[in-house]
């Protein structure tokens, strides 16, 4: 009985800890975040844009545990927040060595010539800009800043743009791997490097067209930003790589020093006694007020759209998605806040489900129905599904380099039946019912009549989307059907065929907004998109009910030890403040 009622104990102990200390160590992290030390009267904000960046932050509180990144939102808010703040006297800048997404370089541009509007200064520091990813996009924001500095001895190998695919049809002949995919139409090219050994004329074609684009506009921007004639600077950097000695002989660069020699310069251009205080630090720190007048909601999304909603996905699971139910209840949500006047929705997704896309614009329809206008702001992508939700919003706001359109659609499988033979592995299906529910098996190829019924609905699934764009740009279907084919856009091209209203980012967006619902003056920026409790996070994670592990997590407390109950204090403490409640301070714990 003794051994029986020591194994239950140890069995209950082992239990309390592993389901306590999954949330004690998510409150010890909330702890930090909620207590941070006070802001020097002169500080030099240090943001650090070497990591990979989203463009929001996750509504999942776990979906970036063990990485260090930031939010494309997360890093304008706070600049906006920094240009107002008396204590903030400059931001020093450390760029990437290779390429940004050239929207949200664009988006960041964007934040930091507004706070070099106020009077405060910026310095960019590189230590060197390689010829990865879009490079371009990395140096035209650092020549946003009052001073682009780079490392001794580094390397400026911004000379241009490239992009490669790997094509393997006949790595697919060879071993006997079947695509079958249907594509509509000629631009959607995503499943090409299956079907073909080189680019197609379209493909191609396309690919060229954007990447000029993105490529023009960048140089274009640095130019302005350097005041420097866009040809000049444009052979310059063609006829490079060079060394950052030259590059500042030339006038692509404006300084060269250490990192700590650029660090001393932002600090005595903010004052005696400024001190560097880390982005996140100040991030973190957000005691800006709520603000007064009418409110605009905003509701986001990333990712591939997919339906379903976000708590029942696994909360420990990498990249984030736009769920068709959380989005779509958001904007119904805000449909229902009668405080609310406009919905600005933040958009960044390449696509994804089509039914999944057609109920989230069901809720923006919805939305314009109930005389509440809805303004995308486009991030880094809005293209197929991602432009499929943003159609018939009441305007659409890009940025130059977002990369959106891709009207079309494809899907298909691939035939393993005779690759898996050569390894004496044999497929056989076996069914019920129509000729089509075997249509999808991973054997054999489809027969003509489940290609003919396959083909059927890639039609009319892509004969919905030109109908959803036609009605929301005021296209002609003819018009509509030209400007798809599955081709992708950037924004600046959008703009011009009429498939987006302006160029701008997300504060363009919310001035569109208030215009459309007649609004003036200052504005409440509400966000409504559907987040994740740390225990509903909990639940999705170890099976439990998220009521189990507050319980749970309770026992702790009853036990007595203070140091437990200091925490269990102040997980009511930011239940309430996620709940909207303001908790001015923590109560020490003794």
């Amino acid at each position: 009985m003794k051994q029986f009622l020591i194994t239950t104990a140890g069995v209950f102990a082992g239990l309390v800890l592993f389901l306590v200390g999954v949330p004690f160590l998510l409150i010890v992290m909330a702890m930090g975040a909620a207590q941070p030390a006070p802001i020097p009267s002169h500080a030099v904000l240090q943001l650090d844009l070497r990591d990979p960046m989203t463009d929001q932050d996750p509504v999942n509180p776990f979906a970036t545990f063990g990485r260090r990144s930031m939010s494309v939102m997360s890093v304008i808010e706070t600049l906006d927040r920094a240009g107002k703040d008396g204590k903030v006297k400059g931001v020093l800048v450390r760029l990437p060595e290779g390429g940004m997404e050239p929207a949200a370089a664009d988006e960041i541009r964007l934040a930091i010539k507004k706070f070099r509007a106020t009077g405060k200064s910026v310095i960019a520091h590189s230590q060197g800009l390689y010829p990865s990813g879009v490079v371009s996009s990395t140096y035209m924001l650092g020549s946003s800043a009052d001073e682009l500095w780079m490392q001794p001895g580094a390397s400026f190998q911004v000379v241009g743009l490239a992009g490669e695919d790997i094509f393997f049809k006949r790595a697919f002949e060879k071993y006997g791997i079947k695509p079958q995919y249907e594509q509509r139409h000629e631009y959607k090219n995503a499943v090409n490097p299956y079907l073909y050994s080189d680019y197609t004329a379209p493909h191609r074609e396309s690919t060229l067209s954007w990447m000029g684009s993105v490529y023009s506009t960048g140089l274009a921007t640095a130019a302005a930003d350097r005041k420097v004639e866009p040809g000049l600077l444009r052979r310059s950097i063609e006829a490079g790589p060079y060394l950052a000695e030259d590059a500042v002989k030339l006038r692509l660069i404006d300084k060269v020093g250490q990192v700590k020699e650029a660090e001393i310069a932002a600090l005595a251009k903010a004052g005696k006694g400024a001190e560097l205080v880390a982005f996140e630090k100040y991030m973190r720190g957000n005691d800006q007020e709520p603000g007064t007048g009418p409110v605009i909601a905003v509701i986001e999304g990333e990712g591939a759209i997919v339906t379903g909603h976000d708590g029942a996905a696994n909360p420990f699971a990498g990249g984030s998605s736009m769920h068709s139910d959380d989005i779509s209840e958001a904007l119904y949500d805000a449909i229902e806040d009668k405080d609310v006047k406009a919905i600005v929705f933040r958009v960044s997704s390449p696509g994804g489900s089509d039914t999944a896309s057609e109920q989230i614009l069901a809720a923006v329809r919805a939305a314009k129905a109930a005389k509440k206008p809805v303004v995308v702001s486009m991030g880094t992508y809005a293209a197929s599904g991602g432009y499929w939700v943003s159609s018939q919003a009441s305007a659409i706001v890009a940025q130059p380099t977002t990369l959106t359109g891709s009207i079309g659609v494809f899907g298909g499988k691939f035939a393993l039946a005779e690759a898996l033979s050569r390894f004496g592995v044999d497929v056989r299906q076996v069914g019920v019912g129509g000729e089509y529910a075997g249509a999808f098996g991973m054997g054999s190829e489809f027969t003509p009549a489940q290609r003919a019924a396959f083909a059927g609905w890639m039609d009319r699934i892509y004969a919905n989307f030109i109908a959803r764009v036609a009605e929301g740009r005021n296209l002609s279907p003819e018009r509509a059907g030209e400007l798809a084919k599955g081709r992708v856009w950037t924004g600046a091209q959008a703009r011009d065929l009429g498939l987006v209203d302006e160029i701008g980012g997300f504060y363009q967006a919310v001035d569109k907004a208030k215009g459309l619902a007649g609004l003036k003056g200052e504005v409440r920026l509400k966000r409504m998109t559907t987040t994740v409790s740390a225990f509903e996070a909990l639940e999705s994670a170890l099976g439990v009910s998220a009521t189990s592990v507050r319980t749970l997590a309770a026992a702790a407390w009853i036990l007595g030890d203070p140091r437990a109950k200091g925490l269990m204090d102040e997980m009511a403490a930011e239940r309430l403040r996620g709940s909207g409640a303001m908790v001015l301070a923590p109560t020490p714990v003794n």
